[in-house]
């Protein structure tokens, strides 16, 4: 073999080795305001988030009440 035999024999298992890595990476990308998933979503963990109230404000909403209520009873 020559010397640009060898050179381009180099240049293209180089460059095959970079888009192996590129491929065997995974990343989450955002194209055109979609999140695509990376190539792992599959295996990856699942976060779990409780049932709760579905009215985030419930302490707000439950004062109030009460004061509606105490406005009522005092007769305002």
């Amino acid at each position: 073999m020559n010397l640009t035999t060898t050179r381009h024999l180099t240049k293209a298992v180089l460059l095959g080795m970079g888009l192996t890595a590129l491929g065997a990476t995974g990343c989450q990308s955002h194209i055109a305001g979609q999140s695509l998933p990376s190539p792992y979503y599959l295996s990856d963990d699942v976060q779990y988030f409780a049932p709760g109230s579905e009215n985030k404000l419930a302490n707000e909403s439950a004062a109030m009440k009460a004061f509606d209520a105490d406005q009522a009873a005092q007769g305002n």
